[in-house]
């Protein structure tokens, strides 16, 4: 529940109250039916049930008129590669909706408040241009409905009173909600294609908290159960956690075998493999070589700062102390470590 509260407090309900902004500045279509999205919650279909084709309609999120886009990107966005892989279309021309299509969505609303909701929606239909038609209007169209949803599962959001709970019961409700919305606004394909991923995680978190509350189950049971559900997880996101699990254990043997450097490394190749291991053992001898010499260093910047330098004298000192503990990169990372102090 932690991760969907993050998703929706942080990054859906300041969506929301920008996108809620936006829609109630007025403009040429200000008298719009209550069937648009000004009145979201009005003449939708029911939770559960897909969206009928008499609702569907264009976004009002997505702006008739041109926008003039700023000529330098967003701070946050300057010197990041737009996500790759979006662009796939079918033997018709069609959009083959992707993981990748929202990721491109997302990566510039990310930069939603350094400019405005339809200079990041701008931005978003150039890049879309790209694509041959029929894909661009179907991906606007698209990218309009995405929108509304957010919008949507903000005001939801906002209108819960409930604080997070593990509650099962109660995180399946939240699990159904979510998910009817995004089939009230996005299309099966499409909304299989953003959040297939985002709901097994879902339903192995709620299965989880399931099997870990159910006092009937002796450990070993649990254990088993846990595992079972686990195998519902998409393979690269159970690769993951099998990696952690392994790094987790390493920590706990690289204690055990600190003395004994031979022992640890033959643990590594069998857990990792040689080559990893290999890689492994050299991180570890570097941030060990590390470890040493920043303790060197501030060892001598505490003798500098008994001296009592003048804001710039200090500065040049601390500078020339860092060349001569640090090379290239660490010295950055030294200057960085610094100005945490």
């Amino acid at each position: 529940m932690k991760r969907i509260q993050t998703l929706v407090a942080v990054g859906l309900v300041g969506l929301a109250a920008a996108l809620g902004f936006y829609l109630a500045a007025p403009g040429p279509d200000a008298r719009a039916p209550a069937s648009s999205p000004v009145a979201i919650g009005q003449n939708l279909p029911e939770p559960g049930l897909p969206a009928s084709s008499d609702n569907r309609y264009p976004s009002r999120l997505i702006a008739a008129d041109s926008v003039e886009i700023p000529q330098r990107p967003p701070a946050s966005l300057a010197g990041t590669d737009v996500p790759g892989g979006w662009d796939i279309t079918d033997a018709n021309g069609s959009l083959v909706p992707t993981p990748a299509l929202r990721q491109l969505f997302e990566h510039y609303l990310a930069a939603l408040g350094e400019e405005t909701l339809p200079q990041l929606v701008a931005r978003i239909e150039n890049t879309l241009s790209e694509l041959p038609e029929p894909a661009r209007s179907e991906a606007i169209e698209t990218l309009g409905a995405y929108l509304d949803y957010k919008l949507e599962l903000g005001e939801l959001e906002a209108a819960s009173a409930e604080p997070a709970t593990l509650d099962p019961d109660r995180l399946a409700q939240t699990f159904v909600e979510i998910r009817s919305l995004r089939r009230r606004w996005l299309d099966a394909d499409t909304a299989d294609a953003f959040f297939a991923t985002e709901e097994a995680v879902d339903d192995f978190q709620l299965a989880r908290i399931r099997i870990r509350a159910d006092d009937s189950l002796s450990d070993e049971a649990r254990a088993a159960r846990l595992q079972e559900a686990e195998q519902s997880l998409p393979p690269p996101i159970r690769e993951a956690r099998q990696q952690t699990r392994k790094f987790s254990e390493y920590q706990q043997v690289r204690e055990r075998l600190s003395d004994d450097p031979q022992a640890l490394q033959a643990w590594r190749e069998q857990a990792f493999g040689s080559k990893a291991a290999g890689r492994l053992a050299q991180v570890e001898a570097d941030q060990q070589a590390w470890d040493k010499r920043w303790q060197a260093y501030e060892q001598e910047k505490a003798e500098l700062e008994k001296l009592g330098l003048a804001g710039p004298e200090r500065e040049t000192a601390i500078q020339r102390l860092r060349e001569q503990y640090f090379e290239g990169p660490e010295r950055y990372r030294a200057e960085a470590l610094d100005s945490l102090q």
